[in-house]
Formats: C-alpha cells, structure tokens, sequence
C-alpha cells in the first residue's frame, strides 16, 4: 500500500463539494411537508422518540440531543431494542421521527405496525419517498442525495450529511417557535464553558465595595493614582458625591498624557477623567460585560445600578479567572 499525498487531497475537496451539494439540495425540498413536521412536533404531548439504524441511528442520536437541548423533549429508541421491549418506552401521546436513508432497515419497518396499532404519529427522513418507511408514515422529509461522497458510493457520507442538516434544520425552527431564549438555553447547558458562560452574571465576578477603585472629581492626581494602584484594577472610576459614574481614567489614559509631556501634578481627577465611559448594568451576564470590553476595545468596564450609581467594577482578568472568557 502506498500513500498518494495529492490524491488525498483530492478525494477530501470533492468530499466537501458532495457533501455540501447534498445539504443545499434540500432546500429547493424544504416545503409544506416541513412546516406541516414542525406544527406536528410542537402540538405533541409527548416526546419526540428518534430512531434509526447504524449510520442513521448515529444521527438520530445527536438529532435526539440537540432538539432534547433545544427546547424539545426528546430521546433516540435503538429499533433493535425496540423489537425486544423497548417499545414499552414509546406511548401514543410521543411522536416517532423515523430516520432511513433506503427506507427499508428491516429493524425500522418491523415496528411500523405496531407504531401504527399505538396511534403514533410518525414523520419519516429517507431519500427514498417510495419506501416501506416512506409510506407508514404520517409525513415524509426527503433527505436524498445524489451520491454518497465514499468513491465506491457505498459508504454513507453525503446522505448522513444530509440528515443531520435536516435535523438540524427542525431544531432551529422549533427552537423560534418556542420562542426558546439565552436563559432556556443556559438552563440545558449548566456544565462547562457554555454554561458559565450563559450563567454566570455580573454579580458574581464583578469587585464590590471598597475594592471598586473611585475617587471624587476635586481629587488630586496623586490620589488618583494611589487609588489604582491600591485596588489593581488598572484603572478608577470618578464618581460625584452620590455615587453617579462622571468619568474613568485608565493605565492607557496615564501612559498617553505621558507621552504628551504634561505635567500631571498639579491636576485633579475631572481635568485627566475620560467623560461618560462605557458602563454596564449589575443586572448583565459576565459574557456581556466581556463583549462590550472586545467591541470598544476596553479592558475594563465599569458596573452601575439601575439609579445610575456605581456599584462594581470588572475587568477582562476577572472574567478570564471565572473562566467566562
């Protein structure tokens, strides 16, 4: 056996072609039928049960996930084990989302009677609309492809392509028709990155109280700059008598009037103070402060409540240390 770099390269673009042909052919196949699908899964009282054999199957199993994590109680049934008590799983108040690219797997159309004596709706993906599959079932989703990406066009490739997008595509419009949100989301996802990130707010990274560095505006310079550097925010807040944010100054602000050549001894805080800096309500999620900070080019940000006082402060370190960022 010998390895052929160019052919390699080769065979993995036309796999990116095929496959990306077999995802934007079910578009101009995307009609009544779906919605008619979407309105059938919104309506169930049930679950949503997905099932489908190898490849397929391994599909189903991420199409079961991503619409259980969407908003759509959902979970795969193997149709092996179907057959061997785990149709006791199924109920008639679920709905089957049946997946097949032939329509034939004898483990799928086994079932297909019993599906039907239950009185469960069934929406079948297959390429093939003449199926066993394609004809028990209550709607059909046309999944086909023209070809499989694998050279001896056996292995399926393009055709799992397809139904993953197409799962996906159900997903996304469920999830809009739910009127699913940020915070739903963050609910299904409390582990990990994603979860801290949709999670975690303001609150509970932000610094509070006498670490939040802030002088008066008739402060001296040489205050100012003792306040920064006691708290270690790399920057301070100038704040009047009650509490209302009138300017920041930063570790960049004293680095440019630096290289001005100004003499900053005899100022106060309202003469080097930025004027209406970028602020963020304590109410926000961690991740908003941490995009604010990427679009404005900032690395801290300033924390006020809803009267417009000051109340906290962040910086990208802090939210680096929460693993938001």
């Amino acid at each position: 056996m010998t390895f052929n770099a160019v052919q390699a390269l080769r065979l993995a673009q036309e796999t990116f072609e095929i496959e990306a042909a077999a995802v934007l052919g079910l578009k101009s196949r995307t009609n009544e039928g779906f919605a008619r699908a979407v309105e059938a899964i919104l309506t169930v009282r049930g679950r949503v049960v997905v099932m489908g054999m190898g490849k397929s199957g391994h599909i189903g199993r991420k199409v079961a996930a991503t619409l259980a994590s969407t908003g759509t109680p959902a979970m795969f049934v193997h149709p092996a084990e179907a057959s061997h008590g785990d149709l006791g799983m199924i109920k008639p108040v679920d709905l089957v989302v049946a997946i097949s690219n032939g329509g034939e797997s004898e483990e799928i159309t086994v079932i297909l009677p019993v599906l039907k004596r239950l009185g469960v709706p069934m929406i079948a993906m297959t390429g093939n609309p003449n199926s066993t599959l394609a004809r028990h079932a209550d709607i059909v989703l046309d999944c086909g492809v023209e070809k499989e990406a694998c050279p001896l066009n056996l292995a399926p490739t393009a055709s799992t392509t397809a139904q993953l997008a197409l799962g996906d595509a159900l997903a996304v419009a469920l999830l809009d028709a739910r009127g699913f949100k940020t915070e739903d989301f963050a609910r299904s996802h409390p582990g990990g990155a994603l979860g801290r990130k949709l999670l975690t707010h303001l609150g509970d990274v932000m610094r509070v109280g006498d670490d939040v560095p802030r002088v008066g505006p008739d402060a001296p310079f040489s205050d100012l700059m003792r306040e920064m550097s006691a708290k270690g925010l790399g920057a301070s807040a100038v704040v009047d008598p009650q509490g209302q944010v009138l300017g920041i100054f930063t570790d960049g602000d004293l680095r440019r009037l630096i290289e001005k050549g100004i003499d900053l001894r005899a100022s106060k805080a309202r003469d080097v103070m930025h004027p209406l800096p970028r602020t963020i309500h304590e109410g926000a999620l961690a991740v908003e402060a941490a995009e604010l900070m990427e679009q404005h080019r900032i690395t801290s940000v300033l924390v006020i409540d809803a009267q417009g006082r000051l109340c906290g402060a962040v910086n990208s370190n802090d939210l680096m240390r929460a693993k938001v960022i």
